[in-house]
């Protein structure tokens, strides 16, 4: 369905270049999803922009790499024809919903708007199809909402519209940055079983973007974890979270709460994502990597590196080589040069 084969998307700066995204590959099959997960900055939506070809051009651009869907390749399209594109094959869910949503026009005619171009029905029946869609996305007084504009309704609404803007012309693939982030637990619920039940009835490929395992363990079928602009992780779903390979995947699992569990305090990942202008030599996460220093507790080669501001001794082949994402198991690829 989407196949996304060696993306790199830079930005030039006035401080150089910014590799937001560095040789990103996956596949999404029909009916289902690909969840991405990782830090904020690792290069998550960068890459959603990129497939969108929505960057801000300049700073951006995509340097390499090719985007196909149904084997039609994306990159190469003329804008007119990607315009038919986003909206109709590929349908988007942005994070901030203030700034996607057009201030000047009431949130009805907006998605009015993408039914008319994108499904070819008009006038009452599309109105009609707008509210039934605000309806089902758990949108109280659908038919009032339909006439008010993005300022008069709360953060986790206007969030609820975009979804329903999105889901309204039934996409082929559906990228999903957030969806949930400004929604309370009971309409993220409503909100995910509304994407199961689309899924599974028009067989909708999803490429979901989030930091929050809890959804990805809800949505996914496949995981794929970014750092530093790059997949160093993925994996089926449920070998990802029975058996994590990446020291950066074992350090998100372990920041997680858990049931009947007490602790003070929850585990955090020391230090943050790198500069992207001043990337570490080797594994980008070295730095921050508990199983790279582990190692030369073994007796391996080891170097001396700065970790959180402070001196420490690293396993010298991460320090100085960046791994390859290969395949460690049957279906699971992991970029480490220490994991098992």
């Amino acid at each position: 369905m989407l196949t996304v084969t060696d993306l790199k998307t830079h930005f030039d700066t006035e401080d150089g270049i910014v590799r937001a995204v560095e040789g990103v590959s996956f596949a999404i099959d029909k009916g289902k999803t690909l969840a991405i997960v990782g830090e904020s900055g690792c290069g998550k939506s960068v890459t959603a922009f990129s497939i969108m070809r929505i960057l801000p051009c300049p700073p951006g651009r995509i340097a390499a790499g090719k985007v196909a869907l149904d084997g039609r390749e994306l990159l190469g399209l003329s804008e007119g024809q990607m315009r038919l594109i986003r909206g109709g094959k590929i349908g988007m869910i942005f994070q901030e919903p203030m700034t996607s949503l057009n201030p000047v026009f009431t949130c009805g005619s907006q998605i009015v708007e993408a039914i008319e171009l994108h499904r070819g029905v008009f006038g009452a029946a599309a109105r009609e199809l707008a509210i039934d869609m605000l309806r089902k996305v758990g949108i109280p007084e659908p038919a009032q909402r339909f006439d008010e504009y993005p300022h008069q309704l709360s953060g986790g609404m206007r969030q609820r519209v975009m979804i329903a803007m999105a889901l309204s012309c039934a996409p082929d693939v559906l990228i999903a940055d957030e969806p949930t982030t400004a929604l309370d637990v009971t309409i993220q619920a409503q909100i995910l079983d509304l994407l199961r039940e689309l899924q599974e009835r028009e067989q909708m490929s999803i490429l979901l973007i989030t930091h929050d395992l809890g959804v990805v363990a809800e949505l996914a079928h496949e995981v794929a974890v970014m750092y530093a602009g790059r997949i160093v992780e993925r994996a089926d779903a449920k070998a990802l979270f029975s058996a994590p390979q990446h020291p950066y995947t074992h350090g998100l699992f372990r920041s997680l709460p858990r049931l009947g569990e007490k602790r003070a305090r929850l585990d955090t990942i020391p230090g943050s994502v790198p500069n992207p202008l001043q990337l570490p030599s080797g594994c980008p996460f070295h730095p921050r990597c508990d199983l790279a220093r582990t190692l030369v507790a073994g007796g391996a080669d080891a170097v001396e590196v700065t970790c959180d501001g402070a001196s420490c001794r690293v396993f010298g082949r991460c320090a100085r080589e960046e791994p390859v994402l290969s395949e460690r198991t049957p279906g699971h690829w992991c970029a480490c040069w220490g994991a098992a």
